[in-house]
C-alpha cells in the first residue's frame, strides 16, 4: 500500500466494504468501527511489510495508524463485542523503527 488510494481499496477488498464506502479517510474509520455487513467472532487485519506502509507520505501513514488505532480501541470498549486486532509484519531490523512511528502516532492523536 504505496500511497492512500491503495490503501482504501485494499482495506475495501479484504473486507468487503459496502458500495457506499466513501473512499477516504473518515469513510475508513467507519467502516473499521462498523462491519455490520461482515460479521464475525473476531477480526485480525495483517499489514505485510508494515514499515513500507504508505512510503509516499509520512501523514498518511499517521493518519492510517491512528484510524486502526482507534478501530481496535472502539471494538474493545463493549463488553461482548467481537475481537478487532491489528498485526504489522516487519523484520526484526525495522521493528524498532516502526514502533517508534507507532508510539509517535500514538502520542500525536492523544494531543
Amino acid at each position: 500500500m504505496p500511497d492512500a488510494d491503495h490503501a482504501f481499496y485494499e482495506f475495501s477488498d479484504a473486507l468487503l466494504f459496502p458500495g457506499y464506502f466513501g473512499w477516504n479517510w473518515d469513510a475508513l474509520s467507519d467502516c473499521l468501527r462498523d462491519l455490520n455487513w461482515l460479521p464475525a467472532d473476531g477480526y485480525l487485519i495483517v499489514v505485510e511489510n508494515a514499515p513500507r506502509l504508505l512510503w509516499s507520505s509520512t501523514e498518511d501513514q499517521h493518519t492510517l495508524f491512528r484510524i486502526l488505532s482507534l478501530a481496535v480501541h472502539h471494538w474493545a470498549s463493549p463488553l461482548g463485542q467481537p475481537e478487532f486486532k491489528v498485526l504489522l509484519l516487519c523484520d526484526r531490523d525495522e521493528e524498532a523503527a516502526l514502533l517508534r512511528h507507532e508510539i509517535a502516532c500514538a502520542v500525536q492523536c492523544r494531543r
